[in-house]
C-alpha cells in the first residue's frame, strides 16, 4: 500500500504534471519567452562581483555528481548498517534511476540553449537562444530545460532529509528537516537564474517536475518492498522510524 503524502491524493500529482505540460506548450508557442529574456538581461545588468561569487558558492549545493549523490549514498550506507537493511540503498538506487530516466531525456528532447549561450560559444542571438525545441549548432549546449540543478535538488535533498531522520531515529529537529528539505531547492532556483545558467522558466519547470518525482518516491512503501534471497536477512525497516 502506498505511503501517505501531503497533500494527499493523486490530484496534486496530476496538477504538477499538467503544469509542466502547460508551461512547455506555452514556451513552444512563443509565450513567456519575453519574460525569460527580461529576467536574463536584468541579471546580466546587476552582477557585482561580491553578489556574483556569493551566488556561485551557493549554487554548488546543486552539484549532483560530487555532492548530492555521494552524501545520499553515504547516509544510506550508515542507515543500512544501523538498521541492518538494504532498503536505504534501494531508495538511493531508485532515485538515481528515476532522475536519470526523466530529467536527462527531457533536456535532450526540448533542446534549449542556456542564457550563457548568448555571451559565449555558440554566441546565439538572445531571441534564438531562448527558444525551446531549438535547432542548435552541433556541439552547442542544448540541455537547459528543465534545470537539472533545481529538479535534482528537490528530489535528492528530500532523500537526504529522509535518511537523516532515519539515522536520528526520528529525533531530527523539525527545523533542521525543513531547512535541508526546502532551503537548497529555493536557493538553487534563485542562483541558477541570477547566474544565467538557466532561464527563469527552466527553473519553474524543474520545480514542477522535481515535486512530482519527489511525491512518487515518497509514495513507495520502502519498508515493505519484497526482497529476494539472501537480501531478506538485511530487510529491516527504516522509514517507520521517521
Amino acid at each position: 500500500m502506498p505511503r501517505p503524502v501531503r497533500p494527499a491524493g493523486w490530484w496534486c500529482d496530476a496538477l504538477l504534471l499538467a503544469g509542466l505540460v502547460t508551461l512547455t506548450v506555452a514556451l513552444a508557442g512563443g509565450r513567456l519567452l519575453g519574460l525569460d529574456l527580461a529576467v536574463s538581461r536584468w541579471a546580466y545588468a546587476h552582477d557585482p562581483a561580491p553578489l556574483y561569487w556569493t551566488a556561485r558558492v551557493f549554487n554548488l549545493l546543486g552539484q549532483g555528481g560530487w555532492l548530492l549523490m555521494p552524501v545520499a549514498g553515504g547516509l544510506a550506507a550508515a542507515v543500512a548498517w544501523r538498521r541492518h537493511s538494504v532498503r536505504p540503498l534501494l531508495l538511493v538506487a531508485t532515485t538515481f534511476v528515476l532522475t536519470t530516466a526523466t530529467i536527462g531525456p527531457l533536456k535532450l528532447w526540448t533542446d534549449r540553449a542556456a542564457p550563457s549561450a548568448t555571451v559565449k560559444a555558440p554566441f546565439l542571438p538572445p531571441e534564438e537562444a531562448v527558444e525551446i525545441f531549438n535547432r542548435l549548432p552541433e556541439g552547442a549546449y542544448s540541455m537547459s530545460y528543465p534545470s537539472g540543478h533545481v529538479a535534482n535538488a528537490i528530489v535528492w535533498y528530500g532523500v537526504i532529509a529522509l535518511l537523516l531522520t532515519a539515522l536520528a531515529a526520528g529525533r531530527l529537529p523539525t527545523a533542521v528537516y525543513r531547512l535541508v528539505r526546502f532551503a537548497p531547492p529555493a536557493i538553487l532556483l534563485v542562483t541558477t537564474t541570477y547566474l544565467n545558467f538557466h532561464w527563469l522558466t527552466d527553473g519553474l519547470a524543474a520545480l514542477l517536475l522535481g515535486l512530482l518525482l519527489d511525491r512518487l518516491l515518497r509514495r513507495v512503501p520502502w519498508d515493505d518492498v519484497p526482497l529476494p534471497g539472501r537480501l531478506r536477512a538485511w530487510s529491516g525497516p527504516f522509514t517507520s522510524v521517521t
